[in-house]
């Protein structure tokens, strides 16, 4: 077979591999592409796609007014932060102490974090619910976010970030009389902020858009978050008005959307830094 044909395959392939790209991109956008021309139109057009149909903000404005979306975005707020801080926390000491010290049961205690990586949260719900119940903490952000305040894959994530940092900084820094505690906020968190951004990116996205948990164990407005409120709120039973609805649920994912737009540089570099194949 000659070059040129080597070359040519190469081509092909390269350019079926850009249509096969593009032809998911299209298919993935196309609700999303739905979901804005119908927020931004009057009902009538949600099924017609005129040019020449008038822009509104009517139905997000119906959309704030007909459920307490700022309550939920509160709660939502709140639930993240929650999460993400303890979670920063508890898998920054654990990983540090997998990485950089050795003790009896460490191979042990550490098969043990990552066996819950393969299971599935939603095994856990029933027992997990009991749990809560048996605190006395259902129907609170608390609740929400206790289960996940450890996070197995924060730990493997942030030990391989860590022991890819050489031990003679460790050196270096117990010379000038720092302690573990010293040594690990200074040394490794400044070091490990790539990954601590992926991470964070990752944590925020899934918590803001997990539904089924927070759905079991809130009742109220009070504690609620955006999924739940959303869905309720398209739960009507005076029929389903797409427009004020997609209005809605462009509300919900509107800060992300903006989030991976204005971060996504940030996020895909953190994410090579942090050497993840």
């Amino acid at each position: 077979m000659s070059t040129a044909n080597i070359y040519d395959g190469k081509g092909i392939y390269r350019y079926l591999d850009t249509a096969a790209a593009w032809t998911l991109a299209i298919l993935w956008g196309m609700p999303l592409l739905y979901a804005i021309w119908t927020a931004f139109h009057p009902a009538e057009f949600s099924t017609s796609f005129n040019l020449m149909a008038p822009l509104t903000l009517d139905n997000f404005r119906k959309a704030w007014n007909a459920a307490p979306f700022a309550r939920y975005f509160v709660n939502t707020f709140m639930l993240v932060t929650l999460v993400l801080s303890a979670q920063l926390v508890l898998c920054t000491l654990a990983a540090y102490a997998f990485a950089k010290y050795d003790f009896r049961g460490k191979t042990i205690l550490f098969a043990l974090v990552l066996m819950q990586l393969m299971i599935m949260p939603d095994v856990l719900i029933v027992e997990n619910y009991r749990t809560m119940g048996r605190i006395g903490i259902l129907d609170s952000t608390l609740s929400i976010s206790l289960p996940y305040m450890a996070s197995a894959f924060g730990i493997f994530l942030l030990r391989q970030a860590f022991k890819s940092i050489p031990k003679e900084l460790d050196d270096a820094a117990a010379v000038e009389g720092a302690g573990p505690l010293q040594i690990l906020w200074r040394v490794y968190v400044p070091l490990g902020r790539p990954v601590y951004l992926a991470y964070a990116l990752v944590s925020v996205s899934y918590h803001w858009n997990n539904f089924l948990w927070p759905l079991l164990v809130t009742n109220t407005v009070n504690s609620r978050p955006l999924t739940v409120g959303l869905q309720v709120f398209s739960s009507t039973e005076q029929g389903v008005d797409w427009s004020i609805i997609t209005a809605a649920t462009l509300m919900t994912s509107g800060p992300l959307l903006l989030g991976f737009l204005l971060f996504q540089r940030q996020f895909v570099q953190s994410f090579m830094r942090a050497g993840i194949k």
